[in-house]
């Protein structure tokens, strides 16, 4: 019997460029079980993949701030937008950018967290994030600023609860820290090659494949 699939985007569905990896899509419509595709991008993102790989929008965004499950039209919030924004203005007033450019298309439509490129320094935005009680996490793409409370594995939970599945029936994919929640509360877990050290360590399995070949690695053993 296919298991449920919990499955990142970033550097776990691309290339190594980010552009989706073509093949992944036929697995993802193909598969016959739930799939929730967990992301750190905003909601319209995951949500367009899922329209352009015909399946269901049940989706995980913001790690966990925001999450939406097709089959009961149940959308969900965690998290504090207003807390994140207060850190990052204080970050621009101290001197610094985002680094988004002038229109920020990357957190144009962010609801629960604010996203500043890997580009500016971090320590400051740390530091500044420790003083109004949230964090930063690190992705490997940006630099997410979130109520610490916020977690894909969490989200993960709650639209596991309303498809009535267990989150211990989920298969988990994925390539970054922000995918260790999920590897922790899915039955089974396997990063590709390129995942960060967190994620490596955390993971069941650790495959040979990289980028989107890595996930097709991971679906080969899972259907073992």
């Amino acid at each position: 019997m296919t298991p449920p699939l919990a499955v990142d985007i970033d550097g776990t569905l691309t290339d190594e460029h980010r552009a989706v990896y073509p093949p992944v899509l036929t697995v993802l419509r193909e598969w016959d079980a739930p799939v929730v595709v967990a992301t750190g991008k905003a909601l319209p993102y995951p949500v367009a993949l899922c329209e352009f790989a015909g399946i269901e929008r049940t989706v995980v965004a913001e790690n966990g701030g925001v999450a939406f499950v097709h089959a009961t039209d149940d959308l969900l919030f965690v998290g504090d937008r207003e807390a994140a924004q207060r850190v990052v203005d204080e970050y621009v007033a101290a001197g610094h950018e985002l680094g988004w450019g002038s229109h920020d298309l990357i957190n144009r439509w962010r609801e629960t967290e604010v996203a500043v490129s890997r580009e500016a320094p971090l320590e400051p935005l740390q530091r500044i994030a420790a003083d109004h009680g949230l964090e930063v996490v690190d992705t490997g793409f940006a630099y997410h600023v979130k109520s610490p409370e916020v977690s894909k594995g969490r989200a993960l939970e709650a639209v596991a609860e309303r498809l009535g599945r267990d989150p211990d029936e989920f298969v988990a994919v994925g390539d970054s820290i922000n995918d260790v929640s999920t590897f922790e509360v899915a039955g089974r877990s396997y990063a590709v090659a390129n995942a960060d050290e967190p994620a490596r360590e955390t993971a069941d399995v650790v495959v040979d494949g990289e980028y989107g070949e890595g996930f097709l690695d991971a679906v080969e053993r899972i259907r073992g």
